[in-house]
């Protein structure tokens, strides 16, 4: 039987809770202002999914020690960076069931806010002591920043096929998720190619956790918080819809194209798209391709003897296809 993410937690409690402590000294200024915006942003954690990965990564290679306790708090505030100014950009009024940074204050003030999150996160980095783990955080932010700005490039065409889909999400997603695995195992001195091995799990990982992201696109439901359709309004067209624009078989799919080439689609445009991306099997599609991506996790593991640390990599990504957050 598969544990909950609830439960990995509790497993890694005193790790967690020590890389927290990092990120709480790291985070403490002697400004009252932004002591009080970053004690109230952590006070909501999330399911902390990628540190949870460094931290097994670190007992996969040999024990969760200080470098990896570092590696860890910086990849969570460089990922808390990105979500604070993808707030902005998105002009977000809620995160995680609480009011964001740029609801509260400004755009201006959560911005500041997420680069003092980058600032910590390079202060932890340095703490390593391992130049290896600052080059992997470096790759890392910029594979990232670059698959965003080529997700804004290709919004704006209008373009965009299956391959360059996941060659976004990879640089865009699933790049931190290998950065994780790469501390871990630098943290342990591991070899390069027993890493290369895990960040090839970690990358499909997160690969699968975007796809399952982008799903949730199609479906208006509370416990998500996400608008229906928000990828579309931004001209964003996920696996669901490429899918079904692939299906030229279909009566309807031309009248779909010239939709998803409009410059300004209404909300009745948007709606017909989601529908049709449903009707086309454009969703039962993203499940194939997740499940897919999780056989090729397991044999990425399968060479290696099970144990609670391997057990625990395989129901990450179980838990990761049928999230519902």
């Amino acid at each position: 039987m598969a544990m909950t993410i609830e439960h990995i937690q509790e497993q890694l409690r005193p790790q967690l809770d020590a890389m927290n402590e990092i990120i709480t000294s790291t985070l403490t200024s002697n400004s009252e202002l932004t002591n009080s915006i970053v004690t109230s942003y952590l006070k909501s954690k999330g399911k902390l999914l990628r540190p949870i990965v460094t931290l097994l990564s670190a007992k996969f290679f040999g024990g969760v020690n200080e470098k990896a306790l570092q590696g860890a708090a910086a990849l969570e505030m460089l990922h808390n960076a990105s979500l604070i100014h993808d707030d902005v950009i998105d002009e977000a009024t809620e995160r995680r069931g609480l009011p964001t940074i740029n609801d509260v204050w400004s755009n201006h003030v959560a911005v500041l806010v997420g680069d003092f999150f980058v600032t910590g996160a390079l202060r932890c980095g340095v703490a390593t002591g391992d130049g290896r783990i600052l080059s992997a955080l470096a790759d890392m932010g910029r594979d990232l920043s670059l698959g965003e700005i080529d997700q804004v490039d290709i919004a704006r065409n209008h373009n965009i096929d299956e391959e360059t889909y996941m060659d976004i999400i990879r640089a865009k997603t699933a790049s931190l998720f290998e950065c994780c695995a790469a501390v871990g195992g630098y943290a342990n001195n591991a070899p390069q190619t027993a890493i290369d091995e895990l960040r090839r799990f970690a990358r499909l990982l997160g690969i699968c956790f975007q796809i399952k992201d982008d799903t949730f696109d199609y479906y208006n439901d509370p416990i998500i918080g996400k608008p229906t359709g928000n990828d579309l309004r931004e001209g964003k067209v996920t696996l669901p819809l490429i899918y079904a624009l692939n299906r030229t078989d279909l009566p309807e799919h031309d009248e779909m194209l010239a939709l998803v080439n409009k410059e300004t689609p209404t909300s009745d445009d948007i709606d017909r798209l989601i529908e049709f991306a449903k009707r086309a099997g454009g969703i039962d599609y993203a499940y194939e391709v997740m499940q897919r991506l999780r056989d090729e996790a397991n044999d990425v593991l399968s060479p290696y003897s099970p144990d609670e640390t391997v057990d625990q990599f395989r129901d990450i990504f179980d838990y990761v296809i049928e999230r519902r957050l």
